[in-house]
């Protein structure tokens, strides 16, 4: 029997989803975005799970759409079943925080997949790319909206346009990636910067990626009111008032998650 192409496992309080598909280069194929989807779910759902790990493995962590089931689609069956649109709008549905551990290759769809992640932390050896260019497409999964705002303009259309990949070191300095680690440290390092979040209120933590989140779609005077209201709407949570009296007690935080 085959083994799955999503692993799950639970570490204090932190949800750990594995692409496994190394034979593939840990490619999206439908049925795995599927399971990756579902495995998310269940993370969301599960009030013992506070953030959420996506990685893969250290040849890639995912090395893009899969070009076999691709090469099957026409402008007609691809535009009729939204192709990969599922996978942006499940993403975009999980409250928790979701963090990419990235060693080896993130291309194409894989590297949009780490955008739509709310961290990206990486190995030395990262690499990150968006080479539909060179199959005659362009990126379908928000690699021209998201890289962007993630990079600027002029080193998205250099990407994009060339083909060209980006090192970790590089995303690491235009603000792609946060953190950069050997690539023994890099999965170790995301979990527990993943129960770091995790220890905190988990309204809270929702609350506060949402409204960074929203920044890409607003201006900047909707953004503030909206950021406004939200920081208000967190005074009326028991956990507010406990992070309060904490500090002033000078005591560690109990936190209830109401």
């Amino acid at each position: 029997m085959s083994e799955p192409d999503i692993l799950t496992r639970e570490e204090d309080r932190v949800g750990i989803i594995t692409v496994n598909r190394p034979k593939a280069l840990n490619a999206l194929s439908g049925a795995l975005i599927e399971e990756l989807l579902s495995a998310l779910r269940c993370c969301d759902k599960d009030p013992t799970i506070g953030a959420i790990v996506i990685t893969g493995n250290n040849r890639a962590f995912c090395a893009g759409a899969d070009i076999k089931e691709q090469s099957g689609l026409d402008f007609v069956s691809a535009y009729n079943s939204d192709y990969l649109r599922n996978l942006a709008d499940g993403i975009a549905s999980i409250h928790k925080p979701i963090i990419a551990a990235i060693n080896g290759y993130a291309l194409g769809g894989g590297c949009e997949l780490a955008l739509m992640c709310d961290i990206i932390y990486a190995g030395k050896d990262a690499f990150f790319g968006q080479p539909e260019v060179k199959l005659g497409t362009i990126p379908g999964a928000g690699g021209t909206q998201r890289l962007i705002r993630a990079v600027g303009k002029s080193m998205a259309m250099h990407m994009i346009l060339t083909g060209e990949n980006m090192t970790a070191q590089e995303a690491a300095a235009a603000g792609l990636v946060a953190k950069v680690f050997d690539v023994e440290e890099t999965v170790p390092r995301a979990i527990e910067y993943a129960q770091q979040i995790a220890r905190f209120s988990m309204p809270v933590v929702a609350m506060a990626k949402e409204a960074v989140n929203a920044a890409e779609d607003l201006g900047l005077k909707a953004g503030l009111h909206f950021e406004s209201r939200l920081y208000h709407a967190t005074f009326g949570l028991a956990d507010h008032r406990e992070g309060f009296d904490a500090f002033l007690q000078k005591r560690e935080a109990q936190w209830t998650h109401k």
